[in-house]
């Protein structure tokens, strides 16, 4: 009676283990399902393999490693973790942050103004707005002549 049971858990274990490892592998004719929710054949046959290699006694990562030998790294719903994958999936965040840079030093540098600041300190008292609105036009720059790299940018914002 219990050869029985005990037979009856493992057989359990066994499907409970096929069953993990199969929704972790992508079908290769669907694509988009695992081979555990996929009718298709060869999702078929791949359940059956690994069914195999659990009672083969083989442990879940020498069976993902086989599979991934077999059809590839794209079988797999997580894909190994290497320079390749980190850059793909940093990079959003990195050109963010670079973005958000640029944008911080820009608004920085808008709002600092040099000779402002300098004549605040040698006048120990501050500008008034139209004071501070003579300044800058005599020491801001004219736009240069023709188009500059980013002149479309500065149209479409209304500068």
């Amino acid at each position: 009676m219990e050869s029985e049971e005990d037979a009856r858990k493992r057989a359990q274990v066994v499907e409970e283990r096929a069953r993990n490892i199969s929704h972790n592998v992508r079908c290769t004719e669907c694509g988009s399902q695992s081979i555990e929710d996929s009718q298709a054949d060869v999702a078929i046959l791949l359940r059956k393999l690994i069914r195999d290699e659990v009672r083969s006694g083989k442990n879940d990562k020498e069976i993902y490693k086989k599979l991934q030998e077999d059809f590839g790294e794209s079988v797999l719903y997580t894909p190994k973790f290497d320079i390749q994958t980190a850059a793909l999936w940093l990079s959003p965040i990195i050109f963010g942050g670079v973005a958000v840079g640029i944008w911080a030093y820009n608004r920085h540098r808008q709002k600092t103004d040099v000779h402002i600041m300098a004549l605040n300190l040698v006048r120990g008292v501050p500008l008034t707005p139209k004071e501070r609105e003579t300044i800058l036009d005599l020491v801001t720059p004219p736009p240069p002549e023709g188009a500059t790299p980013f002149s479309w940018w500065r149209k479409w914002r209304g500068r």
